[in-house]
Formats: C-alpha cells, sequence, structure tokens
C-alpha cells in the first residue's frame, strides 16, 4: 500500500515539473505577445499567468465537477488551450515580437494581413476578459459543488426490489408462489323453492272429471324453464315472481295427461317428477295414483 501511495506522488510531482517547464516556455511568447499589443512591463509579465493560470485552474475543476458543469470547465480548458497555442505560433513566425532578455518588446503588428492581425489582436487582448468572467464561474461552481447524495434506506430497498425484479425464477430466494388462502365467508344456505307436500291417501282416488285451465295457469306453465335452478341464495320477497301453486288434483290431471301413452315399465316416479316437475314427493304419490289407476300394484 505504500509503495502504491508514493508511486502516485511521484507521478504528480513528475507532472508539476512538466507543467512548471512548459508554463516557463509558453510564458516567454505570451509575455512578447502582450508588450506588441500595448501592455506594459508589468502586465506583459503577468499576462501568462492569466492564458495559462486559467488552464491550470480548468483542469482543477473538471476534477471537482460533474454533469453539466464539468463539460463547462472542459470547454473552458480546450478554448484557453487553443488560444494560447495559437499564440505562441504567431510568436514563432513573426521574429520582429522575440525580444532580448530583459528588453522590453516595441508595439507591433502580429501579422501582415488586416484582418488576420486584427483578428490576433481581438484575441490577445479579450483572454484577460475572459479569464476574469470564466475564472469567476468556475471558482464559484467548485464552491458551490457538493458531495454527492447518500442514498436513504428507502432508495436502497427500491434498488434491491428492482434487483430482485430483474433476476431469474431459479435465483429467487423463494419460488413458490404463496398458497391462497380461501374466503372464510360463510354464505346463506339457499331455501328450497317448492311446492308444499300434499296429504294424498295411498288407496285409490275417484275419478276427476278434467277441468279447462285458466290464463293464469296457462301462464305459469309457460313461464316454466327447462334448465335446473341454481341455487343463489335466498332471494327477497319483494323480488320474487308470483308462481301459482297447483293443489293435488291439478297435479293428477297433469300427470294423466303426460304419462297417457306411458307404457307400465315407464310409469316411476322419477319420470313423473321430471315431466310434471313437482317434489319427489308429490311425484310418488302421483306414481300410486296412477299405478291404482291401471289396476296395477301399488309400490
Amino acid at each position: 500500500m505504500s509503495l502504491h501511495r508514493k508511486g502516485r506522488a511521484a507521478l504528480v510531482l513528475a507532472l508539476v515539473v512538466v507543467v512548471g517547464m512548459a508554463f516557463r516556455v509558453s510564458w516567454n511568447a505570451l509575455r512578447d505577445i502582450a508588450g506588441a499589443v500595448g501592455a506594459d512591463e508589468t502586465a506583459a509579465t503577468l499576462y501568462p499567468f492569466v492564458v495559462d493560470g486559467l488552464m491550470a485552474l480548468a483542469l482543477i475543476a473538471t476534477l471537482v465537477l460533474a454533469g453539466r458543469d464539468r463539460t463547462f470547465a472542459l470547454r473552458v480548458l480546450a478554448a484557453y488551450t487553443i488560444a494560447s497555442l495559437v499564440l505562441n505560433y504567431v510568436h514563432g513566425l513573426v521574429p520582429e515580437l522575440h525580444s532580448d532578455a530583459g528588453a522590453k518588446v516595441d508595439w507591433t503588428r502580429l501579422a501582415d494581413w488586416d484582418p488576420a492581425n486584427w483578428a490576433l489582436v481581438l484575441l490577445a487582448t479579450s483572454l484577460p476578459v475572459g479569464s476574469i468572467y470564466f475564472g469567476s464561474d468556475l471558482v464559484a461552481k467548485v464552491l458551490h459543488h457538493g458531495p454527492a447524495p447518500i442514498a436513504t434506506p428507502i432508495e436502497n430497498a427500491e434498488e434491491s426490489t428492482d434487483t430482485e425484479m430483474d433476476r431469474s425464477r431459479s435465483d429467487l430466494a423463494v419460488s413458490t408462489p404463496e398458497p391462497i388462502t380461501p374466503n372464510a365467508r360463510a354464505l346463506p344456505r339457499p331455501v328450497a323453492v317448492g311446492f308444499i307436500k300434499s296429504t294424498i291417501p295411498a288407496k285409490p282416488l275417484p275419478s276427476i272429471e278434467p277441468t279447462p285451465a285458466t290464463p293464469i295457469e296457462t301462464r305459469a306453465v309457460a313461464a316454466e324453464s327447462n334448465r335446473p335452478r341454481r341455487a343463489t341464495g335466498r332471494v327477497p320477497e319483494v323480488a320474487r315472481s308470483a308462481r301459482v301453486r297447483r293443489t293435488a288434483g291439478e297435479l293428477l290431471i297433469e300427470a294423466r295427461k303426460v304419462t297417457a301413452d306411458w307404457p307400465d315399465t315407464r310409469l316411476t316416479a322419477e319420470g313423473i317428477r321430471r315431466e310434471v316437475r313437482t317434489s319427489p314427493a308429490n311425484a310418488r304419490t302421483l306414481r300410486d295414483a296412477l299405478r291404482a289407476e291401471r289396476g296395477l300394484q301399488v309400490a
């Protein structure tokens, strides 16, 4: 661990030495450029710190800032690097800008072509103003830059939930679903709707003359459905439809009509119950009555 720290410290020290030597080379050219555009001796000496110094400030800001602020710092670093390169290049092309050691550079042109000279002068004179603006902005961004927010337990729980959802079924701790708890709520017991059991003697009944069906009975028979009813619980009295209850005589008349062409072997209580649509007790009573009328043995 100590060797790793010593290596990093040596690398940083070497970088500082290289940057210092590069600044000394660039400082000579930028000082002469500043004297050529009208700066006095003191201003020309400080001019390289304005350009190359802001480059160092922007480089430090890129290491501290993040996001859009870091992009802004990189753009400032790139702009001032290009500007310093251009001015160093012009200094190498124009011999009149070179000064002897300690001598002051006279005011001269940076290029023979007027548009190029105007552009170079504008560039050289605008760099100090830009350093004030961009340098202040970078310092303000660095001072107001806070550390990355620490994730709260809720955020950590959400991230762990998302990670758990992204995992495959075989990786999950519990792969089987939880058992479904049945609804323990008891439903009301259905009330069987049927006819009141009629008391009919087992002995043969006297013959009853058929009577014409009334319109009410006709409507009641037509309203009956072939589909078996399903128990759905207690039906309110208000919602129940009016249904005419047939008497023992009416049931016997209807059973006679239905079983008129039936053979004796088919005359059973279940068959009568299905055709007449009555209760099992009434069906057995009707069976006995019909068998007695035919002279058969009553079960």
